[in-house]
C-alpha cells in the first residue's frame, strides 16, 4: 500500500545485477543522468557479489542483445549518432539516426530531436523572466505524434514509453503523461529517470495510492521520493533508513536524500553535518549543494558559505549549483542586485531549476519589487505546483499589496502542502484577521501553538485576538502563557512582551489582585516603553494598601479574592479545552468548501 512504510528487504546480489544491466542500456542511449545514478549505486555495492541470474523487465533491450538482428550499417549509425550526442551536436546525430529501425536506434533519434527542441526553446528566451519561454514548441508536438504511434505498439519497450511521457509532461498534458510513465516502469522497471518523472506529476497521496506500480525495489525509492515532495518526511526517512540498514549505507544518493528530509523537518544541524559527511568522502560532488547552500544560509554561516561558493566555482562555474550557491552567497551578504544576477544565469542553463526561481523570488521580495517577484513564484508554481514556498512567496507579496482575501488563498495553498508548519498558520491567522473571520483567525493561531511555534508569536496573536474580543481572562490566560515562555530567552521581542507585562499589570489592578499587580508592574519598569506605566501603577498599587490598612486586596462580605486567570496548563488539568476556547473541529474543516 503506497500509503504506508512496507518493511524493506533487499536482495543486493540480484540488486546489483539489476543496476550493472540498466547502466549499460542507459549509456547506450545517451541517458547520462540515470547512468551516473546507477554507477553511484553501484560504487555502495563494491563488496557485493552479483546474481548471474536473468534480469526483471524487458531483458530484450540487454547491453548488446540488438547488436545481432541490426545490419552492420545501422549499428554503425547508431554509434555514430551516440558519439555525436556525447558531442553536443544534437541536430546531427537525429539526422545520422534517423534512417534506424532498431530499438536503440530508433531511440537515439528521438531522443536527440527532443534535446535539440528543448535548447531551441531555451535559447529562444534570453530573458529568464520572460513568458516567452513557457510556449510550446511546435517541434514537441511533432515529435508526440511519431510516440504516441511507437507507444501504442505492444512490442514498445519501456524508453520510448518513457520519452512518450517526457514530451507530454512539457506539453502540461499530465493526465496522459502519468499514464505513459507508469506503463514505461512497468515494461522497464529498473529505469530510474522514468520513476523520477513519474514522481514530479503526484500531486496527493491519494494518487499515490491508485497508481498500479510493479513491485521492485525500485518502487520503494520511488515512493520516498513523492513522500519527500509532498512533505511526508518522517515516512521517507523511514525508508532511506531501511535501505541504509540492508547495506546501502555507503550509497552518497541515499544520505543525500535524508539530509533533504531532515531539511524539511527543520533540523538544520543534522541536515548540515549529512552534507558535510557526503563533501568529506566526495569533494567535488555538486548535486545538492544548492539545499547545502540554503541551510548555511539559514544558520548564517558566511565563512562555510563562501568556501562552498568558491571551491564550486573552482569545479564547475557554469553548473547551476554553483550560480545558486554564489548567489545564495550574495543574498546572505545583502547584495540583492548580485544575488539575482546569479540566479539568472542559473535559470538561462536550465530554465526549469526550481531552487533558482523560489530563490530569485525571495530576492526580489527584499527589493520590494512586487511584480517581478510575483512572476518569479508564479513561475516556480509552473514548474512544480508542490513548492509550498513559492505559494507562500505569493501571499506574502498580495500581503504587501494589501489584498488579503488573495493572500488567505495562497497561504492556504501553502498550508496543504506543509500543514505542520506553524508559520503557515501564522500567516492564515493574520489574513482571517483582516477579512474580519475573528473565529478561523483564533483556530489558526492556537493550531499554530500546539504543533511547536516556530516564530514564538501564536499565543501573542491569541492573546490579542481574545483582547479585540473583548474577553479579557482568556487574554490574560493566553498573555501569561507566553510570558511564561518568553522569560529568559533572548529570542523573543521585548517590545510585545513588555505589552505582554503592562496588560497583566492592569487586569489584575482592575481585579484587586495587588501581590499579582504589583509583581507585573515592576516587569513593566525593566522595558523603557512602559516604564513610566509601570510606576504609575506601583504608586496605585501603594496608594490602595495604605488605603486598606496593610490588607492585599479589597473583598467583599462573605465573597471569595478573585483568582487569578487561569493558564493553558490549569485549564487542561480541569479537562478542558486550552485558554478556555471550546474543543475546535477538525482543522481541515476549515478549508471545507
Amino acid at each position: 500500500m503506497a500509503g504506508q512504510v512496507e518493511e524493506l528487504v533487499l536482495d543486493l546480489p540480484s540488486m546489483k545485477r539489476d543496476l550493472r544491466t540498466i547502466r549499460g542500456l542507459c549509456r547506450e542511449r545517451y541517458l547520462r543522468h540515470c547512468s551516473k545514478w546507477c554507477g553511484e549505486m553501484l560504487l555502495a555495492l563494491q563488496d557485493v557479489k552479483e546474481d548471474a541470474s536473468q534480469p526483471i523487465g524487458d531483458i530484450e533491450t540487454e547491453p548488446g542483445a540488438e547488436s545481432e538482428s541490426e545490419s552492420e550499417s545501422e549499428l554503425e549509425a547508431a554509434e555514430l549518432a551516440h558519439d555525436y550526442l556525447l558531442c553536443g551536436e544534437l541536430d546531427r546525430a537525429a539526422h545520422q539516426s534517423g534512417r534506424c529501425v532498431g530499438r536503440r536506434g530508433r531511440f537515439l533519434h528521438l531522443y536527440a530531436r527532443y534535446l535539440a527542441a528543448e535548447r531551441r526553446r531555451a535559447e529562444d528566451s534570453p530573458d529568464p523572466l520572460t513568458p516567452a519561454q513557457r510556449l510550446k514548441s511546435p517541434e514537441l508536438a511533432e515529435l508526440r505524434a511519431e510516440l504516441q504511434a511507437l507507444h501504442a505498439r505492444p512490442d514498445a519497450d519501456g524508453f520510448v514509453s518513457y520519452l512518450y511521457g517526457v514530451v507530454l509532461r512539457r506539453l502540461e498534458l499530465r493526465t496522459p503523461a502519468v499514464e505513459a510513465l507508469v506503463r514505461a516502469v512497468t515494461r522497464q522497471p529498473l529505469l530510474w529517470q522514468a520513476w523520477l518523472e513519474l514522481a514530479a506529476l503526484v500531486t496527493d497521496r491519494e494518487m499515490l495510492a491508485l497508481l498500479t506500480l510493479p513491485d521492485t525495489w525500485m518502487r520503494q525509492l520511488f515512493y520516498a521520493q513523492v513522500f519527500l515532495d509532498l512533505q511526508l518526511n518522517a515516512e521517507a526517512l523511514a525508508i532511506y533508513r531501511g535501505f541504509q540498514q540492508a547495506g546501502l549505507q555507503r550509497a552518497a544518493y541515499i544520505s543525500a536524500q535524508i539530509a533533504i528530509g531532515y531539511q524539511n523537518m527543520r533540523e538544520v544541524d543534522q541536515a548540515i553535518e549529512v552534507f558535510q559527511g557526503l563533501l568529506k568522502t566526495d569533494p567535488c560532488r555538486m548535486e545538492n549543494m544548492d539545499s547545502y547552500s540554503n541551510l548555511l544560509y539559514v544558520k548564517g554561516m558566511q565563512v562555510e558559505l563562501c568556501n562552498l561558493a568558491h571551491n564550486l566555482s573552482q569545479i564547475n562555474k557554469y553548473s547551476v549549483e554553483t550560480c545558486c550557491v554564489i548567489g545564495n552567497y550574495y543574498s546572505l551578504k545583502n547584495q540583492h542586485e548580485k544575488a539575482i544576477l546569479y540566479f539568472q544565469r542559473a535559470l538561462r542553463l536550465n530554465s526549469s531549476y526550481l531552487a533558482a526561481w523560489t530563490l530569485m523570488g525571495h530576492e526580489y521580495l527584499e527589493l520590494k519589487n512586487t511584480n517581478a517577484a510575483i512572476q518569479c513564484y508564479r513561475q516556480a508554481i509552473d514548474v512544480n505546483r508542490l513548492d509550498y514556498r513559492a505559494w507562500y512567496g505569493l501571499g506574502q507579496m498580495y500581503e504587501i499589496l494589501k489584498m488579503p482575501l488573495y493572500c488567505q488563498y495562497y497561504y492556504k495553498q501553502a498550508h496543504q502542502l506543509r500543514p505542520n508548519d506553524s508559520r503557515m498558520l501564522m500567516a492564515m491567522g493574520e489574513s482571517y484577521e483582516k477579512l474580519d473571520k475573528l473565529q478561523e483567525a483564533k483556530r489558526c493561531y492556537w493550531k499554530a501553538h500546539s504543533i511547536g511555534d516556530i516564530e514564538g508569536f501564536a499565543l501573542l496573536r491569541l492573546a490579542k485576538l481574545f483582547e479585540r474580543l473583548g474577553q479579557p481572562m482568556r487574554a490574560a490566560a493566553a498573555y501569561a502563557d507566553y510570558i511564561r515562555d518568553s522569560e529568559g530567552s533572548d529570542v523573543w521581542d521585548r517590545e510585545e512582551q513588555a505589552q505582554a507585562y503592562r496588560f497583566m499589570a492592569n487586569y489584575f489592578l482592575v481585579r484587586g489582585q495587588l501581590d499579582e499587580t504589583a509583581h507585573h508592574a515592576a516587569k513593566c519598569t525593566e522595558f523603557p516603553e512602559t516604564r513610566e506605566e509601570g510606576k504609575a501603577i506601583l504608586r496605585e498599587v501603594a496608594q490602595r494598601r495604605a488605603d486598606e490598612g496593610g490588607t492585599a486586596e479589597l473583598t467583599e462580605p462573605g465573597t471569595a479574592p478573585p483568582t487569578a486567570p487561569e493558564t493553558s496548563g490549569q485549564l487542561a488539568a480541569h479537562g478542558d479545552t486550552p485558554l478556555g476556547m471550546s474543543p475546535l473541529p477538525p482543522f481541515k474543516l476549515l478549508f471545507s468548501p
